[in-house]
């Protein structure tokens, strides 16, 4: 309690710091406030025995119940406010490596009118603050950005079909865990994708790095004219000037194959890595990509030794833009 005590407040003087107020939703919603809002993790939540009343689930992010009172509350113009509190996800353990069932969350949310990327980049900048006050140093940790627009666009350009792009931009979130053939069969076998078309994706998903990404882009003449990928390509190009001169430039890595795998994001997406985040051995990389396919495993066993269960991302987000008009009664 202690250690976590201090964690807590080391991160909660950096968001007070950026001026965000404290805030709490109910542990639990109405089933469907959670619906749909989260693609294939959706079976993850946890649904309350029906008891004859309304159907209620225990929360499974912070964001959406942050998200719905927003709607209930239309009248304010501008928030910051931090949550930090549990969240229950019907995953498997891994307790020592961070999964669990039930743990806490650390949200902050600018919601509101600003100017373009300003949020985000103030965003980004709180993530490193954070980070930096708990003691990591500066090359402890990466956070990776990509945008929805600039995914969505490559997978509109390489004929992706409209109703199967959300499920083929989970498949390639998975490239941080599997490698790219696994990732490739998955979305030629089990999601119905042409060959043809995913060979395309992985002409553009390989890529990661930094501002220069972005050079790669805009003299693609195919690319520039998809207006999914323009409207990404403007957000990171503005992004990336308010992080220079938030002297966090150094901390980002540009890599188009961050796809995140919540179905509300919009805009900027990122997630904060370490060397601890995928297995560390090569050993451990190649059972990660079968022990999921393993039908022998208990559900309910802790896969703390399991050499092919990573840390994973220590920290994640991005823009939901049209979260908040999902639970309007104007829609």
């Amino acid at each position: 309690m202690v250690i976590r005590n201090n964690i807590f407040k080391s991160i909660t003087t950096v968001f007070e710091r950026h001026g965000a107020d404290a805030f709490d939703t109910p542990v639990f919603e109405l089933s469907e406030i959670l619906n749909e809002k989260y693609g294939e993790d959706s079976k993850l939540i946890y649904n309350l025995q029906d008891q004859g009343g309304e159907l209620c689930s225990l929360r499974y992010d912070l964001t959406v119940p942050f998200a719905r009172w927003l709607a209930e509350n239309s009248s304010i113009q501008n928030i910051k406010r931090y949550h930090i509190g549990k969240v229950y996800r019907r995953d498997q353990p891994a307790v020592t490596k961070g999964r669990m069932r039930e743990f806490y969350q650390c949200d902050i949310d600018i919601a509101g009118s600003y100017g373009p990327m300003i949020p985000d980049a103030e965003i980004i900048r709180i993530v490193c603050e954070v980070f930096e006050s708990l003691g990591w140093g500066k090359d402890s940790f990466t956070i990776k950005v990509n945008h929805r627009g600039i995914l969505d666009g490559i997978f509109e350009i390489c004929g992706v079909p409209q109703e199967k792009i959300r499920t083929i931009s989970s498949a390639v979130d998975k490239l941080d865990k599997l490698d790219w053939d696994e990732v490739r069969k998955e979305m030629v076998e089990e999601k119905g994708l042409e060959e043809v078309i995913a060979d395309r994706i992985w002409e553009f998903v390989q890529r990661k790095g930094g501002v220069e990404i972005l050079d790669t882009l805009t003299t693609n003449e195919e690319l520039k004219s998809n207006q999914n990928m323009a409207r990404g390509v403007a957000d990171m190009d503005l992004l990336f000037k308010y992080l220079r001169c938030l002297r966090v430039l150094d901390k980002v890595e540009f890599n188009l194959s961050l796809a995140r795998g919540l179905d509300y994001y919009t805009g900027l997406i990122y997630e904060v890595v370490t060397e601890g985040s995928s297995p560390a051995t090569a050993t451990g990389q190649k059972l990660q990509r079968t022990a999921k396919k393993e039908k022998g495993n208990d559900w309910d066993e802790d896969r703390s030794d399991d050499p092919s269960v990573g840390v994973g991302s220590i920290a994640a987000g991005g823009r939901y833009d049209n979260l908040v008009g999902m639970f309007s009664k104007k829609g």
